[in-house]
């Protein structure tokens, strides 16, 4: 037996390609699995639990169908959908895990993270994550009507976007010293991430960061089983 690891998928209605990847991979290799590990940004863009749209349906479906077979089901939060709540999760059987949260399995251990809060450089966009994710803000964005959100939301893509394209490569990957801070806190040997998109396996001072991929024109997941990590891709 396995677990498996996923991350940053960006699921929306305009990338259905990815969308029936998913579902196959779902399908096919997860049902085999213990557990399914979802490390942030599933979807493109998450404005709340009341999102009635037809892929907000169809993932919670198929993740009701794969939990229901006995295969558990863990969600961190990502920077795209840090408002997926307790509905969302009693809607599909998952279970929502820390923003650092440690995973012990056939004598392996690994500290498990999107992977934004290593970007310690990218000062604007940490700026931006801590006023979002603040409670009072959090509570005053779940007020407004679910099609304002989706707009909000819509523009602030936009305007990461924009932002980014002007950033030097170096500002948006991790921080080497936040990296070895972050396993020093933890006495972790190995580091599991996505966010980056540069999936890759970096040795480092305490042992070994895992980068998960995002799925575009591949699916990325890793597997770990009694013979260690293997990190593997598939076109999409």
């Amino acid at each position: 037996m396995s677990i498996l690891f996923i991350s940053d998928l960006h699921l929306s209605p305009q990338r259905p390609a990815v969308t029936r990847a998913f579902l196959l991979f779902l399908q096919q290799q997860a049902v085999t699995a213990e557990a399914l590990y979802v490390l942030g940004d599933l979807f493109e863009a998450w404005v709340g639990d009341d999102d009635n749209s037809p892929l907000s349906i169809e993932i919670q479906q198929a993740f009701k169908e794969l939990t229901e077979r006995g295969i558990a089901l863990y969600i961190q939060h990502g920077n795209r959908d840090f408002l997926l709540g307790r509905r969302f999760m009693s809607n599909t059987g998952a279970t929502l895990l820390a923003d650092e949260y440690i995973v012990d399995y056939q004598g392996q251990r690994a500290l498990l993270m999107h992977g934004d809060t290593l970007c310690i450089d990218d000062i604007d966009y940490l700026r931006f994550r801590r006023k979002v994710r603040n409670p009072l803000c959090k509570f005053c964005f779940g007020l407004l009507p679910l099609k304002r959100r989706q707009r909000l939301a819509s523009d602030w893509r936009a305007k990461s976007m924009a932002a980014n394209a002007n950033k030097p490569s170096a500002i948006m990957d991790v921080n080497a010293e936040a990296v070895d801070a972050v396993m020093e806190k933890y006495q972790i040997g190995t580091l599991i991430h996505g966010h980056t998109h540069r999936p890759n396996r970096h040795q480092v001072s305490a042992g070994e960061r895992i980068v998960l991929g995002d799925w575009h024109d591949h699916g990325w997941v890793l597997q770990l089983d009694r013979s260690g990590f293997e990190l593997q891709s598939f076109a999409i």
